[in-house]
């Protein structure tokens, strides 16, 4: 059997990895190609084109690199047709993927659509073609079965995937809000149970590895694209100097580079870490984070946050005449109230920023947060939404023969 498998961003790089091993572990010899970035080549899809070169986030953004973005679509599209796949995964990137669908359907080719575009923030007319071109899809936001049952398409629900990201890795972080009383002690408690406390606790040297001292740690999660970090990043190391007896550390990524990132930190007080965002959440006591997947990830390791974003201008107005959402980040999405501080475009500056920080310092707000983000998890489903997703996946194949 033969998949082929388009994820055109960090974030879908990660969950199609994820994928992949659950298909995988259905199916050995599944044979799998695609795009998407070096998670999922680990995880073993032939990536024959890596997201990097195809992420294009804003209206002005994509215009200004239209020939690029063409001459990706029509790569990919030979490409699948040398391959001949027994289905198409399409994972998020909605812009490049739904022009993948429909030319799909022309070609009788099986479409799986893991991780909805976001149709019920702006552009609901793209359902009707989700409905003529995609045979299957797989939701990951509980609110998303309900929105497309009103449009008379039937969803599966699956669970949102970090949860099973979150879970194994070995920077899960604990707090008293969530009903523990030490969180260093359950640690403990759970590596000794399982025989290795010695490997799971001793050898969490995060701090020592990457020169931080004890004071608390502010996480700065600027985005996974370099026009967001840009952006973003100036603005967050500004607050470095404003707060003395906190470290400021940035989660860099490899893929990005360590000097891109450098140019941007002009505080030698600011730290880089690179490629160890779950280890740096774990020791963080607050964050700054660019809206995204990342404030997922940042919620469900339980670190109170301020949600910013600042795109470019034209793609902000135009953003605000077509999105129809109260929020922006997925936290306060999902709990369909305010949960975390959003600072969006001109809102996003120093002195609304400082004002954000101090309220997640303040031990009230955060007693809040944890409360919230507690609601979040629960909202969010249970774990193994890769797994269902994979044998949901398989299944219909099955049928198909």
């Amino acid at each position: 059997m033969k998949l082929y498998i388009i994820a055109g961003e960090a974030s879908g790089d990660l969950h199609g990895a994820n994928l992949i091993r659950a298909l995988k572990a259905k199916e050995p010899a599944l044979q799998l190609r695609g795009f998407g970035g070096d998670k999922m080549a680990q995880a073993g899809c032939e990536v024959v084109k890596h997201y990097r070169d195809l992420a294009f986030m804003g209206f002005w953004e994509v215009a200004v690199n239209i020939r690029a973005i063409l001459a990706n679509l029509s790569f990919c599209k030979q490409d699948i047709l040398q391959f001949n796949p027994d289905a198409v995964i399409l994972v998020d990137y909605p812009g490049f993927n739904l022009r993948m669908a429909k030319f799909l359907k022309t070609k009788g080719i099986k479409v799986f659509y893991y991780i909805s575009p976001q149709v019920w923030a702006w552009k609901a007319s793209r359902i009707k073609l989700i409905k003529q071109c995609v045979d299957k899809m797989f939701v990951i936001l509980p609110f998303e079965k309900a929105f497309y049952a009103q449009w008379n398409y039937e969803v599966h629900f699956v669970g949102h995937p970090l949860l099973d990201e979150i879970a194994a890795s070995k920077s899960v972080r604990f707090h008293d809000s969530f009903h523990l009383s030490s969180p260093l002690e359950k640690i403990k408690d759970e590596a000794i149970e399982k025989g290795n406390y010695e490997n799971e606790l001793l050898k969490d040297n995060f701090r020592k590895e990457n020169n931080l001292d004890e004071k608390k740690i502010i996480a700065l999660l600027p985005g996974s694209r370099k026009q967001e970090i840009s952006r973003m990043l100036p603005v967050m190391t500004e607050m470095a100097h404003r707060y003395s007896d906190y470290q400021f550390v940035v989660a860099g990524l490899s893929n990005i580079g360590e000097e891109f990132y450098r140019q941007f930190i002009h505080n030698p007080d600011v730290k880089l870490v690179m490629d160890q965002t779950y280890h740096l959440l774990h020791h963080a006591y607050a964050a700054m984070v660019t809206s995204g997947t990342a404030t997922l990830e940042t919620a469900l390791h339980g670190v109170p946050q301020v949600v910013c974003y600042r795109g470019n201008y034209f793609s902000y107005l135009i953003g605000r005449l077509l999105v129809k959402v109260k929020f922006i980040s997925l936290v306060n999405l999902v709990c369909d109230k305010k949960v975390v501080e959003e600072l969006i475009q001109n809102d996003f500056n120093t002195t609304h920023l400082k004002a954000a920080l101090n309220k997640l310092l303040d031990g009230k707000e955060r007693e809040r947060i944890f409360s919230d983000y507690a609601l979040l998890k629960q909202k969010l489903g249970g774990e193994g939404a890769s797994k269902k997703t994979a044998e949901l996946m398989l299944n219909a194949l099955g049928e198909k023969k």
